[in-house]
């Protein structure tokens, strides 16, 4: 499954793709409703055999060209996403791509496969407003 999240905004943005992929992921840019979502998770994924996740899964790995690049894998899933900026444009995008592994995997991505667009659109959505209420 792969998810393009485009983030509009009305100023000049920083231009750096790996503070924009920390800004996306910070937990301050989480919606309350998604904070609630993933403290749900991390109780439920334990039901099932899989690891509670960590934040760090979402540290850069490393920036090439005009994105920043997350890698994340672990035993259901491998995720990757790629953060960048078009500052002519003022437009943040992120791009998310998860591969299934077995049936944890599976399981795991059926309530997440109807919530990861619009979590991710949100997180994409408030790093901008956090960012441009902050004057960065």
């Amino acid at each position: 499954m792969c998810i393009v999240a485009i983030a509009p905004a009305a100023v000049a943005l920083p231009t750096d793709p790996a503070y924009w992929a920390r800004a996306v992921f910070d937990p301050r840019s989480a919606p309350r409703w998604v904070q609630v979502l993933f403290a749900v998770r991390q109780l439920a994924v334990r039901l099932v055999g899989i690891p509670p996740g960590d934040t760090a899964m979402f540290d850069v790995a490393e920036v090439v060209g005009d994105e920043a690049v997350i890698r994340a894998d672990d035993v259901h899933l491998d995720f990757r996403c790629g953060v960048g900026i078009d500052a002519q444009a003022r437009l943040l995008r992120v791009t998310t791509a998860v591969r299934l592994k077995g049936w944890r995997g599976r399981l795991y991505f059926v309530p997440v496969s109807v919530l990861h667009g619009p979590v991710t659109r949100a997180m994409a959505t408030n790093a901008v407003r956090r960012t441009v209420a902050a004057g960065d």
